[in-house]
């Protein structure tokens, strides 16, 4: 418990310094995170008795990653016409495996892409969405997510009766769902105080939802762990697990909240 405290008070120190530290530190923390949720996510495949090009896709991974990032500093949109380029070695290198299910490593080398990279280009926009560098968003988004864990938990862990989804996520009840909501929506009330961009009742639809699908999205890393027959996504993180474990809340939540930040900012 000690150790798992520890990690976890050095984790928030770090995540709350990338958004901080000006917008080149935070685009650079957040291109080397995807990429190296992208490599715990093919470890996990390879573990799980799959294979995925693991090289290929963390460098595309990565140009995709960098290419939408960059056009929040200058017009690049040009540049992502090089990624069909890219994307094409993905399939080209199946040509030369001996392997009996080639679409199957393709399949999953997409799908770690998808899973583990464009959730973090999502959270990265809402740092972009008046044009210009603004960290009060995403790390209101991190508060909010980590609000909505601590409640879910804490309710979960003393009233917690009704499973959520018990086939997935054993642990999860419907009293902890409610609880993470109220918490995070209380978060989300003194956020509204500090930072005005949106107001209270923005502020706290965001909350709701990143309560709702943040849970769903824990819920679905679950269900992709059990598939592969795997307990933790890796052990970088001691007491904690792995990368994609401490960012599961945030794979549906982000582009569910920046789709809902660019329909009121418009």
């Amino acid at each position: 418990m000690k150790l798992r405290a520890i990690t976890g008070f050095f984790f928030i120190i770090v995540m709350i310094a990338s958004n901080l530290l000006g917008a080149y530190v935070f685009s650079i923390f957040y291109l080397l995170l995807a990429s190296f949720c992208l490599f715990e996510f093919y470890k996990l495949v390879r573990e799980g008795g799959f294979t995925a090009s693991r090289e290929t896709g963390i460098i595309n991974g990565a140009l995709f990653f960098f290419f939408v990032a960059a056009n929040c500093y200058f017009p690049a949109w040009r540049f992502i016409l090089f990624l069909p380029v890219t994307f094409s070695a993905v399939y080209i290198q199946e040509l030369y495996k001996k392997t009996p299910a080639p679409f199957s490593n393709i399949g999953f080398t997409f799908l770690g892409i998808l899973f583990a990279v464009v959730p973090f280009m999502f959270f990265h926009a809402m740092a972009f969405m008046n044009g210009t560098f603004n960290f009060h968003i995403p790390l209101a988004f991190l508060i909010m997510l980590w609000s909505n864990d601590t409640g879910a938990y804490l309710v979960g862990s003393k009233m917690g009766k009704t499973k959520l989804f018990e086939r997935h996520s054993p642990k999860k009840t419907y009293e902890g769902l409610i609880g993470g909501i109220i918490i995070s929506a209380i978060a989300a009330l003194i956020l509204a105080h500090f930072y005005v961009e949106l107001n209270w009742k923005q502020w706290v639809t965001i909350a709701i939802l990143i309560s709702c699908f943040g849970t769903m999205g824990d819920l679905v890393e679950s269900m992709f762990k059990r598939s592969i027959n795997v307990k933790d996504s890796g052990g970088i993180l001691p007491g904690h697990g792995g990368l994609l474990d401490r960012f599961d809340g945030l794979l549906m939540a982000a582009p569910i909240v920046y789709a809902y930040l660019y329909f009121i900012s418009n």
